[in-house]
Formats: structure tokens, sequence, C-alpha cells
């Protein structure tokens, strides 16, 4: 789009020297000279005068300065754009997955209505488990993603998305491999009795406040700890440097190779789905229903 010799004349003329944009750019004196006099005769302007002390700018140079970065960045935001309409018909579902989100709820959904998507691809993009950015990246559905799979009981969540429920996961305890209670396939609330138990802290999830009531008020010999609202791995990792009792859930067994996860004796559980934009495309859309419609016959 522009002539690559203008990124030698900007490197020149921002170091001074040949002999320092040479450096910079990881070619010979001799070697840029070359380039910076094939610009010259190409565009039939002087830009540069060379003295003893070093380069100048003509009168023609500084105008070929000043407008030389705009076109350089007009240039890559035109290309960058090109790209982008060459694209912009792709028929894509773009899914997030992290380490606590993982897509495979998705996948197993997908693999049931994708023939009536016969034409779109999945491409799943990364994000991370942030308990100070998940909310920004919640409210990147309809631009970074089509779709987040996703433990959801969060107010702050449900704000900033629609929700399609999928199931249910039960609610278990975490602890490091060498606590008391590792060797058990499975514990009584009792059994938790004098141990510091980690969970989220009030006002954001209908299911953990009920939780949180139900131990206050029937099981006060277990002592809880707030977390913050959303889990991410430095939850985890407090667990097993403290020795403490996490609450957690059957999807999250593999998320920490210290942590060993037992289920209880309860009947706790919170429920998962599928996240996707207030602002819903058609195809989005369309998607959803026949998910709706796998539900509701299975």
């Amino acid at each position: 789009m522009y002539n690559p010799l203008l990124n030698t004349f900007i490197t020149v003329v921002d170091c001074g020297s040949f002999a320092k944009a040479a450096g910079v750019l990881y070619i010979s004196s001799t070697a840029v000279m070359k380039q910076m006099n094939s610009l010259e005769s190409h565009l039939d302007l002087k830009l540069i005068e060379r003295t003893p002390a070093g380069i100048h700018l003509t009168e023609a140079g500084a105008v070929i300065y000043r407008d030389a970065k705009f076109l350089i960045d007009y240039s890559k935001k035109s290309v960058s754009a090109a790209k982008a309409a060459l694209h912009a018909n792709d028929t894509t579902f773009c899914v997030g997955t992290s380490l606590l989100n993982p897509a495979k709820p998705f996948m197993d959904l997908w693999y049931r209505v994708n023939k009536e998507f016969p034409e779109y691809k999945l491409h799943l993009v990364p994000f991370e488990d942030n308990h100070e950015g998940i909310l920004s990246e919640i409210e990147k559905l309809g631009e970074k993603f089509d779709f987040l799979i996703g433990v959801c009981d969060s107010q702050k969540w449900l704000s900033r998305s629609n929700f399609l429920p999928l199931g249910r996961y039960k609610k278990m305890i975490a602890v490091s491999r060498e606590h008391r209670l590792a060797e058990k396939k499975c514990i009584d609330i009792e059994d938790l009795y004098g141990e510091t138990l980690m969970m989220v802290q009030r006002g954001d999830s209908g299911v953990n406040d009920f939780i949180r009531n139900d131990l206050e008020k029937l099981h006060p010999e277990i002592h809880i700890e707030d977390t913050p609202h959303f889990y991410d791995l430095s939850v985890f990792n407090r667990c097993a440097e403290t020795g403490n009792v996490l609450l957690t859930i059957e999807c999250w067994q593999d998320v920490h190779p210290g942590l060993i996860s037992i289920p209880v004796n309860w009947d706790y559980s919170i429920p998962y789905g599928l996240l996707y934009s207030m602002n819903v495309p058609e195809d989005v859309l369309r998607f959803v229903q026949a998910a709706k419609n796998i539900i509701e016959n299975t």
C-alpha cells in the first residue's frame, strides 16, 4: 500500500544519522544510504542534506516526514479493514473457553444441533478467569464471543447477558491432598465442623447465599471465609496453601492438581448454561432456539 522505504526514511530522521539508523534496522550503513537514494530517486525529491554533523531535512523532506507516519498508519488500517471485509460473511460461531468455564458443554450441545447449521464452523476463543476482569469478558458477548458456557447464578452476569439453563452441577468441597478429609469418598456436613469453609461473599448469587444462610443457621460450627464473588485460580491456590476447605462444583474437580474434590451428603446444586448477548443476532437466536428444542425433548 505504501513504499516500504518510508520506514527507513523515518528511522533515519528519528535517529539523526545513517549509522544509528543502521543499528536500529539491523542493516549496514551502506544499505541505509542506498535505500535513501532509491527513495529520493523514486520521488524525484531531495529529502535529506548530508553533513559531517549528521543529517538535516530539506523543506520537501519535512513535508514527507510529516505525512509519512499518517500514510503508513492509514495503509495498515486499510489492509486490516480489507481483510475483515473478506471474512465479513463467514459463518462462524465464536465460543469462549477458559479453565473454569470450558467449552466442552457447548461442544456436547453443538454435536446434537449442528445438522441445522451445516454451513457453520466453530472458533474457540480463550479468555482469562480473573475475578477482577470477568465482567468485562461477559460484556464482550456479541463482539469477542457469540457464546460462553458458564456456571451462572450471578446477578451481575445475568444483568449483562441472556442465559439458557442447560443443567445443574452438584456442590462439592475441595481440600488439599494432605487434609484430614482427603481420603474420604463422600463426607457428611458434620465432617466440616471446626473447618474454615471458603465460599463467595454474600450478595450476588442466590444459590450461594441460600447455602450460607443454611450453614450459619444450622451449622455454626463451620467458620465461613469470604472469597471474591467470582472464583479464579488464586482462590484455588489459597485453599491449597492454607489447608482450608473450598466450596466448589463437580465440573471443577481437575482445576487444581493439589486439591481433591469430595461429594457431600447434601442437595445443593447450581445452574450452568449458555450465555449470549443481550442484543441477539439472528443466527445466534436460531441456535438458542434449536438448543431449547433439544433440552425440552430430552
